[in-house]
C-alpha cells in the first residue's frame, strides 16, 4: 500500500509572495530617509496597493478547511502600517529641511544688504573725484599680476602691475589716473587681468565690487541685487567689505 502523499498548504507560495512584497517595502522605508518626501510616498503607495493585491488573492484562495492564521495577517497590516508611518515621517523631516535650509539661507543674504561685495565680474565704476574698487580671485600664488582696464571703446586706459601675489581673494584700487597721469572721466569701465607663475599662465577670475542693495528669495535660493551689477547669487560672494 503506498504512502499518503504529504499534505501540502495551497497557500504556501501566495504565503511566500506576500512575505517578500512586505520586506520590499520595508527595505524601501528604511531607505526612504535619502529620497525626497514625495518620491518615498509614491513608492510606498505602489507597494501598499501590490501588498493588499497579495493579501486579498490569498483570502480568495485559501483552503476553508486551513485558514489563514489571523495572527499572521495582523502582524502583516500591522508592519506596513509602520512602514507607511515611517514614509509620512520622512516626508515630513525632508519638508522641516528644505524650509530651514531656505530660511538660513534667507537670513544670510539679509545680513548683507548695505554692504559691498565683491563678485565675479569684469567692470569698474569710477565716480569723480574718487577711486575705482574691483578684484581678482587666484587659485594659486603668482610671480606676476597685471591688470588692463579699458574704457568704453575698449582702448587701455591704465595698466597696473601688481607684482607678485599669493593665492586667494585681492582687492585692486585704481587710483582713476589715466597711463598718461590724467584724471579719467567718471564712469563705466572694464578690466581684464592676466597673472603668471614660472612663466606660465595662471587662470583669474576677474571680480567687480559693488553693494547690497536688497535680496530675492526664488526656487534657486536667496540672490543679491547689486546695484548695476545685477542680481547675484549668494554663493557666488567672493569677499564683504
Amino acid at each position: 500500500m503506498s504512502a499518503a502523499p504529504p499534505t501540502v498548504n495551497p497557500n504556501a507560495s501566495l504565503i511566500a509572495s506576500l512575505n517578500s512584497a512586505n520586506s520590499s517595502i520595508a527595505n524601501t522605508g528604511n531607505a526612504a530617509s535619502g529620497a525626497s518626501g514625495s518620491a518615498a510616498t509614491t513608492s510606498a503607495s505602489g507597494l501598499q496597493n501590490s501588498f493588499m493585491t497579495l493579501l486579498t488573492a490569498q483570502l480568495q484562495n485559501q483552503d476553508p478547511l486551513n485558514p489563514m492564521d489571523s495572527g499572521q495577517m495582523t502582524s502583516q497590516l500591522a508592519q506596513i502600517s509602520t512602514v507607511e508611518g515611517i514614509n509620512q515621517l520622512n516626508a515630513t523631516l525632508q519638508a522641516l529641511n528644505t524650509s530651514m535650509t531656505s530660511s538660513q539661507s534667507m537670513s544670510a543674504a539679509t545680513s548683507l544688504i548695505g554692504h559691498n561685495v565683491l563678485v565675479p565680474g569684469s567692470t569698474i565704476t569710477l565716480s569723480s573725484g574718487s577711486s575705482a574698487t574691483a578684484g581678482v580671485q587666484l587659485s594659486q600664488g603668482v610671480d606676476t599680476l597685471t591688470v588692463a582696464i579699458q574704457n568704453s571703446a575698449g582702448q587701455t586706459v591704465r595698466t597696473l602691475q601688481l607684482g607678485s601675489q599669493q593665492a586667494g581673494v585681492l582687492p585692486i584700487t585704481w587710483d582713476g589716473l589715466t597711463t598718461s597721469g590724467a584724471t579719467a572721466a567718471p564712469g563705466t569701465y572694464t578690466f581684464t587681468a592676466t597673472a603668471t607663475q614660472g612663466g606660465n599662465n595662471v587662470p583669474v577670475t576677474d571680480l567687480s565690487y559693488g553693494t547690497v542693495d536688497s535680496v530675492s528669495l526664488g526656487s534657486q535660493g536667496a540672490s543679491l541685487n547689486v546695484g548695476s551689477l545685477g542680481s547675484v547669487s549668494l554663493s557666488s560672494v567672493a569677499m564683504v567689505k
